[in-house]
């Protein structure tokens, strides 16, 4: 009986390693008979965002009232935070670098 407890992990790491491997074969090949190559122009590289001025957010406060940032420049400079859900105290970015 212990040598089937101590070889039941194992056996268990074996299988997830293995389906593991194989979904993501499976989905390699699927990528690839479709003729869909990445190329420069569709990678998607992340942006660095720095931020140069913040803003504490006031009661009565919009995306707009904060430095005139429309919803648009708010997602952003902002991607993490919902312009419709602020809350008095969050500091907000109002302006920032993009790399």
């Amino acid at each position: 009986m212990d040598i089937i407890s101590s070889k039941m992990p194992m056996a268990i790491n074996l299988f997830l390693v293995l389906s593991r491997f194989f979904s993501v074969s499976t989905a390699e090949r699927k990528l690839r008979s479709s003729g869909a190559q990445p190329t420069l122009a569709t990678l998607r590289v992340p942006s660095m965002i720095y931020c140069v001025s913040v803003y504490g957010v006031k009661s009565g406060d919009t995306c707009f009232a904060c430095q005139n940032l429309t919803t648009s420049s708010f997602d952003k400079i902002t991607p993490n935070l919902n312009c419709k859900a602020l809350f008095v105290g969050q500091w907000l970015c109002v302006k920032a670098v993009i790399f």
